[in-house]
């Protein structure tokens, strides 16, 4: 446990020393070319982009790749890796102009689930991805299988990377409860706390197809409901149109128009 909780902390310090500098130097061409590669095969929200949306999106990933460092633990970091997590990062932000992860700096990859004092190995190993807090404030921790299965033909209505990176749009305003303020015009805020409300108590009496886990609380409620929205946009606007529309005006974009063509 000291020797993994060690290494971690030893990921961070060096962050910190070389905080100053780029973490990752912009692709070059030919990288640029393997990422292209990999968005279309591995990415079908990038895939139904029109040109001059997946050169923004490439562009968006690129420089997400050199403000955010990506470090593994007890594995190496592919670019396949690099792809995936840049994607789950920028898929949520894509309708919302030039914005920045200003509470991310750091993205540290795990081989599998771990567990609360950042084990990959043993039991009670059931954390697929979190957003640190206290000294880990400004990190994520991810699985990469988890990683793998949210871009994989059988994902479903989930992608554990995008909830985390919805965590952190929501924890943007200050504070992680399912109401990303600085995203949404205030005449909102009410109604969506109360469409959140009602779709919980439906999860809660079986007449939902929306994860159980987003009981939990409001921010679990949001970040579930945002991997259905942009995971599966057609079921989701078609099973939740309400819920649709507010999402889509939260994110400023429609993945089910992309998704129809």
């Amino acid at each position: 446990m000291y020797f993994l909780i060690g290494t971690v902390l030893i990921i961070l310090l060096g962050y910190f020393l070389f905080s100053g500098k780029r973490k990752n130097v912009i692709p070059s061409a030919q990288a640029n070319t393997i990422y292209r590669v990999l968005l279309n095969e591995h990415v079908d929200y990038y895939s139904r982009l029109n040109p001059d949306e997946k050169t923004r999106f490439e562009t968006l990933l690129a420089d997400f790749l050199a403000d955010v460092n990506i470090e593994g633990v007890g594995t190496g970091v592919t670019d396949i890796d690099r792809v995936l997590i840049a994607s789950s990062a920028i898929i949520p932000i894509f309708g919302l102009g030039n914005w920045k992860y200003k509470n991310l700096t750091n993205v540290i990859l795990y081989p599998d689930t771990f567990d609360k004092e950042f084990q990959f190995e043993g039991e009670n190993r059931n954390i697929l991805g979190m957003v640190g807090s206290g000294y880990m404030n400004g990190q994520m921790l991810l699985s990469r299988a988890a990683l793998d299965k949210g871009f994989s033909k059988s994902s479903g209505k989930e992608n554990t990377a995008i909830h985390e990176f919805v965590h952190l749009l929501d924890k943007s305003d200050g504070s992680t409860d399912g109401m990303p303020e600085n995203l949404m015009a205030h005449q909102y805020t009410i109604p969506w706390l109360s469409m959140m409300h009602q779709e919980m108590h439906r999860i809660e009496q079986g007449k939902s197809d929306i994860s159980p886990y987003a009981l939990t609380n409001e921010a679990e409620f949001l970040a579930v409901a945002s991997e259905y929205f942009f995971e599966k946009p057609d079921k989701f606007r078609h099973m939740h149109p309400a819920l649709y529309d507010q999402l889509s005006l939260i994110f400023n974009q429609h993945p089910a128009d992309s998704a129809d063509n």
